[in-house]
C-alpha cells in the first residue's frame, strides 16, 4: 500500500530538505549490494526521522534494527551535544559496511554499534533514553516495546516502523507477520501509559509519547 503514487512522492521529496550526499550513497549502496533493501528508510521519511529528532533534541538514543545505518545517521542529526546513540542489529554479515559509514559521518565515537540478538542485548542496557526506534524483526515489537518501556524517560518518544505492513493490517485473516502487527497496534492503542498517531508515511510509522 502507498498512500501516495510517485508522482506525488517526488513532488513531497522537493518540498522538504534535501537529503545530504552520505544518505544518497548509503542509500544508493544499499539498493545495489544489500538484500532487501527497502528496508532503507529513504529520502523523506529520513527527513521525517531528522525533523523529529531535532525537535526532541535528544541526548540519549537507542534504535533497534541498524541495517544499514540510514535511520541511524537521520535521528543523529537532532543529537544535543555530547549524545549519543545505542543501535542493535543482529546481521553481523553487515557490520563492516555499517561501521564504516558511520566513520564517514563522523560518528565512529558517538554510535555504539552492537551485534546480537537484541531482546538479550536490552538487558544489558540501564540507561534512560529520550527517543527510541524499533524497527526489526516485527514479530517482537511487543516484547521489544515492554522491554524499552521503562528505559524511556517521561515525555521520551518512542516510534515504530511498519506498523501498516502494506495496509494488510486492514484484513483480519491476514498472515502471522500482519497477526503480531495488528496485536501490537491494538496493544499501544490500548496502553494508557502512552500518547499515540500513526502516521501513514511510507510503510507505517506509530508514534508513541509516554506520558
Amino acid at each position: 500500500m502507498d498512500v501516495a503514487n510517485d508522482a506525488l512522492k517526488k513532488y513531497l521529496e522537493a518540498f522538504c530538505e534535501p537529503e545530504p550526499p552520505l544518505l544518497t550513497q548509503i542509500y544508493r549502496e544499499t539498493q545495489l549490494k544489500v538484500l532487501m533493501p527497502r528496508m532503507a528508510s529513504g529520502h523523506y521519511q529520513g527527513r521525517l526521522f531528522s525533523m523529529l529528532s531535532k525537535i526532541i533534541l535528544p541526548k540519549k538514543i537507542l534504535e533497534i534494527g541498524t541495517f544499514t545505518g540510514y535511520a541511524t545517521l537521520c535521528f543523529a542529526e537532532g543529537l544535543a551535544t555530547d549524545g549519543k546513540i545505542i543501535t542493535l542489529d543482529i546481521n553481523e554479515e553487515l557490520e563492516e559496511r555499517v561501521r564504516s559509514y558511520f566513520e564517514l559521518a563522523g560518528l565512529t565515537g558517538v554510535v555504539d554499534y552492537r551485534i546480537g540478538d537484541a531482546t538479550k542485548l536490552l538487558k544489558t542496557i540501564n540507561e534512560i533514553f529520550d527517543l527510541v526506534f524499533i524497527d526489526a524483526d516485527k514479530k517482537n515489537n511487543l516484547a521489544y516495546y515492554e522491554l524499552v518501556f521503562d528505559k524511556v524517560r517521561s515525555g521520551g518518544i518512542i516510534i515504530v516502523d511498519n506498523v501498516l505492513w502494506s495496509g494488510k493490517v486492514l484484513n483480519q485473516n491476514a498472515d502471522i507477520a500482519t497477526t503480531h502487527i495488528s496485536q501490537f497496534n491494538d496493544f499501544i492503542n490500548n496502553d494508557k501509559r502512552v500518547e499515540k498517531l500513526i502516521l501513514p508515511v511510507r510503510d507505517g510509522v506509530y508514534i508513541i509519547r509516554k506520558k
